[in-house]
């Protein structure tokens, strides 16, 4: 058996006390000739991955034992920033003179100086191993002498030089992206290349598409992939509907927004003689369109999901198959992977189904008019004939919510804006989007059928893609018990805490002012759900099994688990596809973890930029807000309805000089004592509006009116 990368690790750290080289280690280690690129390989691999540094005449070593650290660089606006070690240790604070030629989010190798007093150890920047970003965003400006474009992101601190002949045709003020070719000196600025032009910030849509390219998301689907799309047959085939289930005179339809084109999930539901019901999840079968190993398989992994902007939807998949031939329209036969689970009385699963099957929708319905039916009793032209079965399915979705949050599954109600544009994208108004019962119903459903899809699976014993959420670091809700204390709110989170205790303390702040942001602070505390192969439950939702399976228009792993379970029809897979899917898994959980992050940070770009341009004509305009984090300088007030932040400056408080108090999550007034501190309620004025950095300045509304007098 091939030799493995911990087996490496573990022999360096207990057998060797100085650096070698490969060759040596592997004479050390008695691998054999066979063996040997197999081995070189792995080295080479932990390398590459910062656990192992290569030193001068091609000797290894362990960075520990080297004052050596591998991480990511977080930097900050003032120009210093911290790297945050692969080995999860501490962060290591790195001066600005320190911060060598890395960028926010480069991995880096770190020497570790010292250690500053009652704070992290303080390191310097030796090399940059991996850059975050290829490209930067910007503004190209000029001098007498020469161009250089300013960065759009304030984290990167230094302008990139251009040469003339780098211009490729951008104008002064143009927004731009730029490449970097060169940036060996640190204490010159980096130089780089024009690779595209966006446009001037003042013209239509420019604002978001700047965005779109800061975020490097694909707009446009290359030519292979257009090919292999138009290919695709919207006919179903007599022969592929004989060997699938049939379920076209089910009654079955989907809920959606209003403006949803994508329907990926259908339901259904019947009442059975023994009284138990029978819930129907029917899922478009997307995987038998694409194809594994095909172009257009190749660019929904890189995708890894669509993005939902504030003005548009980047798809995964092209529009003819993800609005189109996988989209389960009302009265069109598609092909789904259905999951049918029988529920007795207590809404536990005593019997299920997952098959590929056929159905034919009889409605496409919103949450909003579902809701309406919920609330009034009257139905629509578009509900008639559903009526009884939205019933049964309200009363069964309440049942499923109250079990599962008897069993300790957490519920961040955390409110969301709802950008309201026109047709030419101007923000007409902003809104916090409802939850509905329409919406858990949905929930709950979902929820449902990927937990009994993983349940499936984790009984064959076979490699799969699972979604996981590792239990919190103690650490974390240590310092947010803290932090909620200073709010008046005891709580107990000690090494063992588990979802019920974390339940019972949101029970304690469901209902008041500052719910909102203690669930949102709460929830920077957790760790992020990703997917990966490896079961290890998931901690928010209080399950020891769980999958994404519902939505594979959107979404690669769901796509990948409904190809999987295709294959595990016959219970395993062959030993060469068991060993494949071992290899390969893993990196398709990175890719689809990571490409998630980056579309959530890209939709929450273009909300906060809509926030501000709205507050644009808001000048003068009083709101109310709640205090939503306190710094050194002042601190941030989010307001309520439109739920945007901006910073009130202790320089604009004249009542008093106020001094920051880090531990009490507040401001004190050094001789009045009056204090500002996180989660109270603030009256504020708007008093400058940044479009270039998306930033907003208040002041008090009180202290405001003081001044006037």
């Amino acid at each position: 058996m091939p030799i493995s990368k911990n087996q490496i690790l573990e022999f360096l750290k207990k057998s060797i006390y100085r650096p070698v080289k490969i060759k040596e280690l592997a004479r050390e280690m008695k691998i054999s000739p066979a063996e040997y690129h197999s081995f070189r390989r792995q080295v080479k691999d932990l390398i590459s991955e910062g656990h192992l540094i290569k030193l001068k005449k091609n000797r290894l070593g362990l960075p520990d034992k080297l004052s050596l650290k591998i991480g990511k660089l977080a930097a900050t606006k003032g120009g210093f920033g911290f790297v945050i070690p692969d080995d999860g240790s501490g962060d290591i604070y790195i001066h600005s003179e320190n911060m060598g030629t890395a960028m926010n989010g480069d991995k880096v190798k770190v020497r570790v100086l010292s250690r500053r007093n009652g704070k992290s150890p303080q390191g310097t920047i030796i090399e940059v191993l991996e850059r975050a970003k290829s490209i930067i965003i910007g503004t190209l400006k000029k001098t007498k002498y020469f161009g250089f474009v300013e960065p759009d992101d304030p984290k990167i601190t230094r302008d990139i030089y251009i040469p003339p002949e780098s211009f490729n045709s951008a104008q002064v003020g143009q927004k731009v992206v730029v490449e970097i070719e060169s940036w060996s000196d640190p204490h010159l600025s980096p130089e780089g290349k024009i690779i595209e032009v966006i446009g001037f910030p003042e013209e239509k849509g420019i604002d978001i598409l700047t965005i779109i390219k800061e975020f490097q998301l694909p707009l446009d689907f290359p030519p292979a992939v257009i090919r292999e799309v138009e290919k695709s047959d919207p006919a179903i085939t007599p022969a592929e509907i004989k060997n699938r289930k049939d379920f076209r005179k089910l009654n079955c339809f989907t809920i959606d927004p209003i403006n949803a084109k994508d329907h990926d999930d259908a339901v259904s539901i019947q009442k059975l003689k023994n009284g138990n019901w029978l819930l129907g999840v029917h899922i478009a079968d997307v995987s038998f369109y694409v194809k594994e190993n095909s172009a257009l398989d190749k660019e929904a992994l890189a995708r890894g999901t669509s993005v939902y902007l504030v003005d548009r939807v980047i798809p995964m998949l092209p529009e003819k198959l993800s609005n189109e031939i996988c989209s389960l329209k009302p009265e069109q036969e598609r092909l789904t992977y259905s999951c049918l689970m029988e529920l007795d009385e207590n809404c536990q699963v005593v019997n299920y189904q997952i098959q590929e099957s056929v159905i034919e929708s009889k409605a496409k319905l919103t949450y909003e008019e579902v809701q309406a039916f919920f609330d009034s009793g009257k139905s629509t032209t578009q509900l008639r004939g559903l009526e009884e079965d939205l019933a049964k399915m309200l009363e069964l979705s309440q049942k499923l919510l109250k079990k599962r949050e008897a069993q300790g599954s957490l519920d961040f109600d955390l409110p969301e804006a709802l950008v309201i544009l026109d047709a030419s994208g101007n923000i007409l108004d902003i809104n916090q989007a409802a939850r509905l019962d329409s919406h858990r119903l949905i929930e709950e459903f979902m929820l449902l059928a990927n937990k009994t899809v993983a349940l499936h699976v984790t009984r064959l014993a076979m490699p799969f893609l699972y979604r996981v959420h590792a239990k919190p670091d103690p650490e974390k809700l240590k310092a947010f018990s803290e932090l909620v204390s200073q709010l008046g709110y005891k709580t107990s989170l000690g090494e063992k805490v588990t979802p019920r205790l974390l339940q019972r303390f949101l029970k304690q702040v469901e209902d008041k002012p500052e719910e909102p942001l203690i669930n949102e602070l709460l929830l920077r505390s957790l760790k992020k759900a990703v997917y990966q192969p490896e079961n290890i439950g998931h901690f928010g939702l209080a399950f020891s099994h769980y999958t994404h399976f519902t939505s594979p228009i959107r979404r690669y792993p769901d796509l990948i688990v409904h190809r999987l379970l295709k294959e595990l029809k016959k219970g395993q897979y062959t030993p060469e596809r068991y060993h494949f899917l071992m290899k390969r898994l893993p990196r398709i959980g990175e890719i689809a973890s990571d490409r998630e992050k980056i579309a959530e940070e890209a939709e929450r770009a273009t909300i906060k930029l809509k926030q501000v341009q709205y507050m644009q004509d808001k000048l003068g305009e009083v709101f109310e807000g709640v205090i939503s984090g306190v710094v050194p300088y002042g601190f941030f007030v989010r307001l309520q309805k439109l739920m945007v932040e901006g910073l009130v400056r202790l320089s604009s408080i004249d009542d008093d000089y106020y001094i920051y108090d880090e531990s009490g999550y507040r401001v004190v007034g050094k001789h009045t004592k009056k204090g500002y501190r996180l989660g109270d309620k603030v009256s504020v004025k708007v008093i400058r509006v940044d479009k270039e950095q998306h930033q907003l300045d208040f002041v008090l509304a009180d202290n405001f009116k003081k001044r006037k007098k």
